[in-house]
Protein backbone atom coordinates (compact mmCIF):
# COMPACT_ATOMS: atom_id res chain seq x y z
CA UNK A 1 0.00 0.00 0.00
CA UNK A 2 2.70 2.59 0.88
CA UNK A 3 4.14 2.31 -2.99
CA UNK A 4 0.80 2.83 -4.10
CA UNK A 5 0.11 6.26 -2.05
CA UNK A 6 3.65 6.96 -3.02
CA UNK A 7 2.87 7.13 -6.56
CA UNK A 8 -0.34 8.87 -5.71
CA UNK A 9 1.59 11.68 -4.16
CA UNK A 10 4.63 11.62 -7.14
CA UNK A 11 1.04 11.55 -9.75
CA UNK A 12 -0.58 14.54 -8.66
CA UNK A 13 3.08 16.42 -7.92
CA UNK A 14 3.66 15.72 -11.36
CA UNK A 15 0.49 16.92 -12.58
CA UNK A 16 0.67 20.36 -10.67
CA UNK A 17 -1.76 19.24 -8.03
CA UNK A 18 -1.31 18.87 -4.10
CA UNK A 19 -3.32 16.58 -1.90
CA UNK A 20 -4.18 15.82 1.40
CA UNK A 21 -4.93 12.09 1.97
CA UNK A 22 -6.34 10.39 4.87
CA UNK A 23 -3.64 7.53 6.50
CA UNK A 24 -5.89 4.83 7.40
CA UNK A 25 -5.23 0.89 9.42
CA UNK A 26 -3.45 -0.78 6.15
CA UNK A 27 -0.77 1.98 6.54
CA UNK A 28 0.19 1.37 9.58
CA UNK A 29 4.11 2.41 9.88
CA UNK A 30 2.67 5.68 8.55
CA UNK A 31 -0.12 5.60 10.86
CA UNK A 32 2.21 5.63 14.03
CA UNK A 33 4.89 7.97 12.27
CA UNK A 34 1.90 10.51 12.43
CA UNK A 35 0.77 9.73 16.09
CA UNK A 36 4.09 9.42 17.38
CA UNK A 37 4.23 13.21 15.82
CA UNK A 38 1.27 14.38 17.24
CA UNK A 39 1.86 12.82 20.56
CA UNK A 40 5.35 14.16 21.02
CA UNK A 41 5.39 17.49 19.28
CA UNK A 42 3.76 21.16 19.81
CA UNK A 43 1.44 21.56 17.11
CA UNK A 44 2.92 24.13 14.54
CA UNK A 45 -0.56 25.61 14.16
CA UNK A 46 -4.55 24.82 15.54
CA UNK A 47 -7.85 25.49 14.51
CA UNK A 48 -11.32 24.84 16.59
CA UNK A 49 -14.45 24.54 14.56
CA UNK A 50 -17.35 26.77 16.73
CA UNK A 51 -20.14 23.73 17.93
CA UNK A 52 -22.49 23.14 15.07
CA UNK A 53 -25.92 21.80 16.01
CA UNK A 54 -28.31 20.06 14.35
CA UNK A 55 -30.20 17.11 13.96
CA UNK A 56 -30.23 15.76 17.34
CA UNK A 57 -26.76 16.67 17.26
CA UNK A 58 -23.69 18.30 18.57
CA UNK A 59 -20.37 18.27 16.22
CA UNK A 60 -17.19 20.11 16.66
CA UNK A 61 -13.85 19.25 14.89
CA UNK A 62 -10.40 20.56 15.45
CA UNK A 63 -7.44 20.64 13.58
CA UNK A 64 -3.73 20.18 14.54
CA UNK A 65 -1.14 21.06 11.84
CA UNK A 66 2.37 19.08 12.42
CA UNK A 67 4.86 20.71 9.24
CA UNK A 68 7.75 18.47 8.50
CA UNK A 69 7.05 16.03 10.17
CA UNK A 70 9.33 12.74 11.34
CA UNK A 71 8.83 10.07 9.01
CA UNK A 72 10.26 6.48 9.20
CA UNK A 73 10.81 5.95 6.02
CA UNK A 74 11.53 9.50 5.16
CA UNK A 75 13.18 8.93 1.67
CA UNK A 76 9.84 7.81 0.44
CA UNK A 77 7.42 10.04 1.48
CA UNK A 78 9.62 13.39 1.08
CA UNK A 79 6.50 15.14 -0.86
CA UNK A 80 4.64 15.15 2.79
CA UNK A 81 5.25 18.48 3.91
CA UNK A 82 2.89 18.46 6.78
CA UNK A 83 1.06 15.75 9.27
CA UNK A 84 -2.91 16.98 10.04
CA UNK A 85 -4.95 15.16 12.93
CA UNK A 86 -8.75 15.82 13.33
CA UNK A 87 -10.25 15.90 16.20
CA UNK A 88 -14.11 15.00 16.09
CA UNK A 89 -16.54 15.34 18.33
CA UNK A 90 -19.88 14.31 18.80
CA UNK A 91 -22.70 14.08 20.87
CA UNK A 92 -26.00 12.88 19.60
CA UNK A 93 -28.83 12.56 21.79
CA UNK A 94 -31.08 9.08 21.31
CA UNK A 95 -34.38 9.64 21.74
CA UNK A 96 -35.48 6.29 23.15
CA UNK A 97 -33.10 6.39 25.89
CA UNK A 98 -33.04 10.18 26.44
CA UNK A 99 -29.51 10.26 26.47
CA UNK A 100 -26.45 11.77 24.92
CA UNK A 101 -24.48 9.52 23.04
CA UNK A 102 -20.68 10.16 23.03
CA UNK A 103 -17.95 9.65 19.95
CA UNK A 104 -15.13 10.93 19.62
CA UNK A 105 -12.51 9.89 16.62
CA UNK A 106 -9.21 11.20 15.59
CA UNK A 107 -8.05 11.02 12.12
CA UNK A 108 -4.54 11.36 10.73
CA UNK A 109 -3.69 12.83 7.05
CA UNK A 110 -0.30 13.42 4.99
CA UNK A 111 -0.63 16.60 2.71
CA UNK A 112 1.86 17.34 -0.04
CA UNK A 113 1.46 21.36 0.58
CA UNK A 114 1.70 23.72 3.40
CA UNK A 115 -1.63 25.16 5.23
CA UNK A 116 -2.77 26.45 8.18
CA UNK A 117 -4.83 24.02 9.98
CA UNK A 118 -8.43 26.58 9.65
CA UNK A 119 -7.54 25.66 5.88
CA UNK A 120 -6.98 21.73 6.14
CA UNK A 121 -10.10 21.46 8.98
CA UNK A 122 -12.39 23.62 5.90
CA UNK A 123 -10.77 21.19 2.68
CA UNK A 124 -11.20 17.95 4.54
CA UNK A 125 -14.66 18.86 6.01
CA UNK A 126 -15.73 20.03 1.78
CA UNK A 127 -14.09 16.29 1.25
CA UNK A 128 -17.26 15.05 3.63
CA UNK A 129 -19.61 17.32 2.18
CA UNK A 130 -19.06 15.76 -1.14
CA UNK A 131 -19.01 12.26 -0.32
CA UNK A 132 -22.00 12.45 2.05
CA UNK A 133 -23.87 14.27 -0.63
CA UNK A 134 -22.70 12.25 -3.94
CA UNK A 135 -21.65 8.87 -3.21
CA UNK A 136 -24.00 8.16 0.49
CA UNK A 137 -27.30 9.01 -2.28
CA UNK A 138 -25.93 6.93 -4.65
CA UNK A 139 -25.51 3.78 -2.10
CA UNK A 140 -28.37 4.71 0.17
CA UNK A 141 -31.33 6.21 -2.20
CA UNK A 142 -30.12 4.68 -5.52
CA UNK A 143 -28.91 1.50 -3.95
CA UNK A 144 -25.73 1.51 -6.31
CA UNK A 145 -24.32 -0.92 -4.30
CA UNK A 146 -26.98 -3.16 -4.20
CA UNK A 147 -27.12 -3.25 -7.67
CA UNK A 148 -26.62 -7.13 -9.72
CA UNK A 149 -26.24 -5.50 -13.02
CA UNK A 150 -23.12 -7.71 -14.37
CA UNK A 151 -23.71 -6.27 -18.22
CA UNK A 152 -22.34 -3.23 -18.92
CA UNK A 153 -22.40 -1.82 -15.15
CA UNK A 154 -20.71 1.57 -16.04
CA UNK A 155 -23.69 2.52 -18.04
CA UNK A 156 -26.30 2.53 -15.58
CA UNK A 157 -23.81 4.30 -13.14
CA UNK A 158 -23.90 7.03 -16.35
CA UNK A 159 -27.81 7.09 -15.83
CA UNK A 160 -27.58 7.26 -11.94
CA UNK A 161 -25.01 10.34 -12.37
CA UNK A 162 -27.46 12.09 -15.31
CA UNK A 163 -30.44 11.89 -12.96
CA UNK A 164 -28.67 12.68 -9.54
CA UNK A 165 -26.99 15.92 -11.78
CA UNK A 166 -30.36 16.78 -13.14
CA UNK A 167 -32.23 16.15 -9.69
CA UNK A 168 -29.08 18.79 -8.20
CA UNK A 169 -29.14 21.64 -11.39
CA UNK A 170 -33.02 21.65 -10.30
CA UNK A 171 -31.78 22.31 -6.60
CA UNK A 172 -33.50 19.05 -5.17
CA UNK A 173 -31.94 18.89 -1.61
CA UNK A 174 -34.00 15.65 -0.78
CA UNK A 175 -33.00 12.75 -3.71
CA UNK A 176 -35.64 10.02 -1.72
CA UNK A 177 -38.21 12.15 -1.86
CA UNK A 178 -38.61 13.53 -4.97
CA UNK A 179 -38.20 9.73 -6.40
CA UNK A 180 -41.12 8.74 -4.76
CA UNK A 181 -42.89 12.43 -5.72
CA UNK A 182 -41.46 11.72 -9.24
CA UNK A 183 -42.78 7.78 -9.57
CA UNK A 184 -46.18 8.97 -8.47
CA UNK A 185 -46.54 12.12 -10.98
CA UNK A 186 -44.37 11.50 -14.17
CA UNK A 187 -45.37 14.96 -15.04
CA UNK A 188 -42.41 16.42 -12.36
CA UNK A 189 -40.12 14.66 -14.53
CA UNK A 190 -40.77 15.94 -17.43
CA UNK A 191 -40.83 20.06 -15.52
CA UNK A 192 -37.51 19.50 -14.48
CA UNK A 193 -34.77 21.94 -16.07
CA UNK A 194 -32.61 19.78 -18.45
CA UNK A 195 -34.69 17.35 -19.37
CA UNK A 196 -36.49 18.29 -22.18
Amino acid sequence: MRCIAKKTLAAAKQSGNDVIVQVKNNQATLLKDCQWTAARRLPDDTFQEPLTKGHNRLESRSASVYHYPFLTHLHEWGLVKAVVKIDRFRREFDTKTRQWQQSDESAYYISTIDLNAETFCRAIREHWHIENRNHHVRDVTLLEDQSRIRCNPHIFAKLRSFALNILRANQVENVSVALFDNCMKLQNVLNYFGVA
